[in-house]
């Protein structure tokens, strides 16, 4: 008796690694790298379709700008750089979700890289960090990919080891 072959009617969600993949293939398409419009003051933008339903950016960052501390929430992503290198400073900490609005972090949950041409990473739900260009004469470009798209950006500051929630960002405030 033949064997029946489950039919799939929904795309399988992409995972952190295939995210990864996606964006360090996208980020060596040098004809798309080359059509972002630089701005030498503010980072400039274009949204890409990520694999399976995802968000995706391909992003311009003018020398000395970054993004400040944040995470993305639900969503698991990835990035690569294109062009020039960013620098990840990040907590090897898992955040609460919620209910909080002031912690206290513990001494070594500090971990920093630099990201060149085609180099990325790929993260988990909660992932804490933020992303600087630090030259100060080049500008970097990147792609990023999230899944589920975006549902909310949560921005912190930081003094110390004191980490505090600052404002909590929706979709309809970047796009």
């Amino acid at each position: 008796m033949p064997q029946s072959v489950p039919v799939r009617t929904e795309e399988a969600a992409p995972t952190a690694a295939e995210l990864l993949d996606f964006v360090r293939h996208t980020a060596a398409d040098t004809e798309l790298i080359a059509s972002l419009p630089l701005d030498p003051e503010g980072r400039t933008w274009v949204r890409l379709n990520g694999p399976g339903g995802s968000e995706a950016w391909l992003i311009a960052w003018p020398p000395g700008t970054g993004t400040g501390w944040h995470d993305h929430a639900e969503s698991v992503g990835a990035f690569a750089t294109a062009s020039g290198e960013l620098k990840e400073s990040s907590l090897a900490v898992r955040l609460p979700a919620s209910g909080w609005r002031t912690l206290e972090l513990a001494e070594d949950v500090d971990r920093e890289r630099r990201l060149g041409p085609g180099q990325g990473r790929a993260f988990g739900r909660h992932h804490v960090h933020e992303v600087l260009n630090a030259s100060t004469a080049e500008h970097a470009v990147s792609v990023h990919a999230y899944y589920p798209p975006l549902p909310l950006i949560r921005r912190f500051s930081r003094t110390g080891a004191v980490l505090r929630l600052e404002q909590v960002e929706r979709p309809e405030d970047w796009q």
